[in-house]
This record gives structure tokens, sequence and C-alpha cells, in this order.
């Protein structure tokens, strides 16, 4: 977590500290000289400043940081983070509320343009982190962070239905006729049913990180998708913006193996997930895919609500690490268009620790810089 008055003014610049503090790219993936994990879910970076929106109280840039590559993605949001950034801000005292309350920090991301509305307890002018709040694949528990996020609908394409229909055969080469959803809410999202690329839905992520072929196939339906879409103008520019559409295949819920060991009844979820972000499955699913996958099952048509078992109120997503529970709500416009009124998760978060992270850069231009003021 980056303050943005601590940064050069300069994009370039920006990217430059971003990576050398990561320790990307490393060839071996693993971002040993840096703060990084090796994997996309722990290489991300996040920028906030004072609100130049007028229904905002605070700016908020997420950059996605590839861990082989020297490249920083600034495509989409990252809905994990997101849960970050209000207890962040007042506790840097860039933002107001009372000292004991549920405070309401109304986030602007200035990477899709979005309102995200955060809501979490605090004492004593922070955030309060002890609770009984459990998340499936976090340890322990926690005091609950709702984030709303409001209007989501083309976050990033302008549309929620940026083909102009709920699904689409695709035409991928070496896979052939391949129907899709392809829904812009939170991110761009691409859902393919699981059994069309060959598998249950159930397969846990190791599994899927060790079939090359059908990472290949998952990442050339991305790639045809983010064309359709209008993302990218061709497949090469597709393969360049990694980190948007998300991809995933989508299953009827049925019993499930999870990282832990215990297996998830049919009856514990109404939708199986399996998302693949920047090219790796997730052990989990991200928040933003998570909504859009609410959102997506709220529309008919769509190849998520054919096969979700819940019709209406909350939905109870199955994926590698157990469930996420998670709201939305769709209308239908007197065009006929489907508008997405709001998508709603929980997640919990903590300070961690803060200091300097020191960073070596090539660049002349940064040459006297050495080291960073920078929160965690």
């Amino acid at each position: 977590m980056f303050r943005a008055e601590d940064l050069p003014a300069a994009r370039a610049d920006q990217d430059a500290i971003f990576l050398a503090a990561m320790g990307s790219p490393d060839e071996y993936g693993r971002q040993m000289d840096g703060m990084g994990g090796g994997i996309s879910s722990l290489s991300k970076v996040c920028i906030v400043a004072p609100s130049t929106h007028p229904d905002a109280d605070i700016d908020y840039t997420f950059a996605q940081i590839s861990v082989r590559d020297a490249q920083v993605d600034y495509g989409g949001n990252c809905g994990n983070m997101s849960s970050a950034i209000g207890p962040f801000a007042l506790e840097e005292g860039m933002v107001e509320v009372p000292r004991n309350c549920e405070a309401e920090v109304r986030i602007h991301n200035t990477n899709t343009g979005k309102i995200i509305l955060a809501r979490f307890p605090v004492v004593d002018g922070a955030l309060a982190p002890g609770g009984d709040f459990t998340l499936d694949g976090v340890p322990g528990t926690a005091a609950p962070i709702k984030l709303e996020f409001l209007d989501p609908g083309g976050a990033k394409t302008g549309t929620l239905l940026p083909t102009g229909s709920a699904a689409d055969e695709l035409d991928v080469d070496g896979i052939g006729k391949v129907t899709a959803s392809c829904i812009d809410a939170a991110n761009p999202c691409v859902f393919v049913t699981a059994e069309s690329v060959g598998k249950t839905g159930t397969e846990l992520p190791e599994a899927l990180e060790q079939d090359g072929d059908f990472l290949n196939r998952m990442e050339a339906i991305r790639r045809v998708a983010s064309v359709q879409m209008g993302l990218a103008p061709d497949l090469a520019a597709a393969g360049k913006l990694a980190s948007i559409p998300k991809v995933a295949i989508v299953s009827a819920p049925r019993p499930a193996p999870t990282l832990s060991g215990r297996t998830l009844a049919a009856a514990e979820f109404d939708i199986g997930i399996r998302m693949i972000s920047v090219g790796q499955p997730h052990r989990a699913v991200p928040i933003t895919g998570a909504i859009c996958l609410a959102v997506a099952a709220r529309i008919p048509g769509t190849t998520p609500h054919t096969l979700c078992a819940a019709g209406s109120g909350p939905l109870r997503i199955g994926h590698a690490s157990g469930t996420t529970t998670v709201d939305a709500e769709v209308a239908i416009g007197a065009d006929g268009h489907p508008k997405a009124l709001y998508g709603a998760v929980f997640r919990s978060a903590r300070r961690l620790f803060e200091g300097n992270v020191l960073v070596r850069l090539d660049r002349p231009t940064m040459s006297t810089v050495d080291s960073l003021k920078s929160q965690f």
C-alpha cells in the first residue's frame, strides 16, 4: 500500500519502483529479490490518494505486478485489495470518521471509474480487526468488511454485456466453437462450462496448473473473448493485456474437494468456479470475479444462470478453498437490457506491518532514490 504523495509523479518511475519492490522480473518465478510471493495473488500494489471524484472519499489505483516479466498492469481492479483501502485511509488520516462506530468509506477505483462502499467497525479511530467472521481460505476469525460495488456494470467496456449477448459462440483456433458468457461487472470476466473444456469443475489448482493443454485452451478462449468484448484490437494485443478479462470454468453443484482436505457437499454451494488470472489458477475466487459471477447468475441466458442452483438472494460460490457468499441485484430496463444495481461481498483485513522497502533502481532519473516509505 503506497500513499500517492510518497511516489514520483511519472507513471514510468512508479512502475520501476513497484517492480523493484516486488522483485520482478524473476525468471525463476519466486520474486526472491523483493516483497512478492511468486504468484499473481501475492504480487499486487495499491496507490491511495485524496479523492478526485465528487462522490468518493478516497482514490484507489490497483497495479498487478507480473512475476516473471517487467510488466505493471493497470487494466482492472482487485476486490481483495479493495477491502484494505478503507481501513488504510482511515488509519493514515486520509478520511475522518467517529472514533467508535461503523465506518463508511466511499472508494473511487480509478482503474474502473466505479465507486465501492466499504463498511467496517472502528474502535479508537482504527479498524477493529477482531471478530467472529470466518472466510474459507483464511485462517482464524476477524471483523467483517462489507464491500458494496455500486453500479458495477461496464467497469472497463462501458456496458454489462459488451458483446451484446448473454452468451456467445466463440470461434477459437485449435478448439472450435465454445459457448461463453462475456460479462463486465466489477471486472470483465469470461465464463465457460467446465464440461466444454474437458473438466468437471471440481479440480484443485495444482491439477489445473499441471495441465498445460488446459491452460493454453483457456488462454486462447480469453484472448478471443477479449477481442469480442472490445478490450483489445487483436489476439496479440489481448495477450499483452494479461489481467483482463479473467477467464473461468463454472459448474453445477456437486461434491468437490478443497485444499484443506474437506469435501464440499453439493448442498453447500449454488455454483462452482475455478478462475484463472494472469495464467494461474486461483486458490479461491477473486472478489471482482465473484461479483461478476453473481451478476452473471442473475442474467437470464448466461452460462452461470443455467448452472446456478439459487434463484434469488445471497449466492454461495464453491471454490477450491471452500465457499464465498455474495449477493447481486440485476434489473431489466425498459429497453429490455439488464442493469446491475450492485454486487456485495464480505472480506477481512488488518495491517501486517509498516516501514521502508529498499529498492535498487537502474533508471538514471531515479538514481538518487534508494528507499521509499510505504505501508503494508
